[in-house]
């Protein structure tokens, strides 16, 4: 019975134990409750202050992200502003520089278009000039008077005046279109101008069959076979004359022909003593004369040259003299100089002397002396 009891007053004293138990954890879940409830406000307090400061923060930030990209946008845009000013200057530049090569191109295509103008200009007239030569080289006494003008032309232009005559008279009564007047043993040589053209065309005509051609060639050789013949019996007078003569042919095509295509004709003219002349070749004929008369001259000068260089020679020799009377004087003139030097030298010493003198006494006058006053 008295185990009953205990075991009921030890379960009772569990019960109470176990509601007070109860109660305590009650009261401490009310506890953790309320202090959970309390740091959850805390927590969420906190938390509101953090956003807050975060988007505090990040407006700020923002602010400054605005305010550093709002700097940079006008860095950037000065910058952007600046190149597109060079950019744009460099485009006028070159823009300018390109419309300046095109106005210089454009002046210079029209000054060369005017330049083929003007040239087509002298080809139309050299045109209408060379058709007026053909025609005035149709007539005789027209190529004769062309061939002399050349001649004339050419002689003057190289040779001196005393050393030809145009249209000179022989003593046979026949007139030389040219003479030249060299000197001995060539003496005088007549130059007369022949133009053998008709039959020189004919030859080349392109309406000319080949019959005509071959009849126009031997034609062409008797033509100046008898123009050869004409200047040997006319100008060759020695010893008025030299024993040759000169037949001055004004067309070079015509002398080219001659020497390249028969030279029976120039064989023939060689026996005859004619030499056949072109303008250029005339031209190394006339050089050839001027080149010997310069050289008579010289040797007729030579005496003069002689009596000159004697006159230099005592000349010189009186320079000599008084080169040498002229040194004598300089090597007194500094003798006399180093003779003053020396004497200007003691002198010098001589003041120097009478200085100290003169010092020497200044210190004795300043001592007393016992001589009466």
């Amino acid at each position: 019975m008295s185990d009953n009891l205990l075991i009921i007053a030890a379960a009772a004293t569990l019960l109470v134990t176990m509601a007070f138990l109860v109660v305590r954890l009650g009261m401490l879940s009310t506890l953790v409750r309320e202090l959970l409830g309390r740091q959850a406000a805390m927590l969420e307090e906190k938390h509101r202050d953090m956003l807050k400061d975060m988007h505090e923060g990040f407006a700020h930030q923002g602010d400054r992200l605005s305010e550093t990209l709002a700097r940079t946008t006008e860095q950037l845009r000065g910058t952007v502003e600046t190149r597109l000013d060079q950019i744009g200057g460099r485009v006028t530049d070159r823009l300018d520089e390109g419309f300046r090569k095109t106005n210089e191109t454009f002046t210079s295509v029209m000054a060369r278009l005017a330049a083929i103008d003007e040239a087509q200009k002298k080809i139309d007239s050299l045109t209408t000039n060379v058709v007026s030569l053909q025609e005035l080289l149709g007539d005789k006494r027209s190529r004769g008077a062309f061939g002399e003008v050349q001649l004339e032309t050419l002689v003057r232009n190289i040779l001196p005046t005393a050393a030809y005559a145009m249209q000179h008279t022989l003593s046979n009564g026949y007139r030389a279109d040219c003479v030249l007047k060299l000197p001995p043993p060539t003496g005088m040589v007549a130059v007369d101008s022949k133009f053998p053209l008709e039959n020189f065309h004919r030859m080349f005509d392109r309406d000319t069959d080949e019959a005509g051609r071959q009849s126009a060639q031997r034609q062409f050789k008797l033509d100046v076979k008898r123009h050869v013949d004409a200047i040997a019996g006319k100008y060759i007078l020695p010893p008025e004359t030299c024993e040759g003569a000169v037949m001055f042919v004004p067309a070079e095509a015509v002398f080219a022909e001659i020497h390249a295509y028969h030279a029976d004709v120039v064989d023939y003219a060689m026996q005859k003593q004619v030499w056949i002349v072109s303008p250029t070749t005339l031209m190394a004929v006339l050089n050839t004369a001027r080149a010997v008369l310069k050289d008579l001259e010289t040797r007729e000068q030579v005496h003069v040259i002689k009596h000159e260089l004697s006159k230099l020679g005592r000349d010189f020799v009186r320079f000599d003299e008084r080169m040498k009377k002229l040194a004598d004087h300089i090597r007194q003139a500094n003798h006399d100089v180093e003779e003053v030097h020396i004497s200007s030298r003691r002198i010098s010493q001589r003041f120097a002397r009478i200085d100290a003198v003169e010092v020497d006494s200044g210190d004795l006058a300043e001592q007393p002396t016992d001589e009466p006053r």
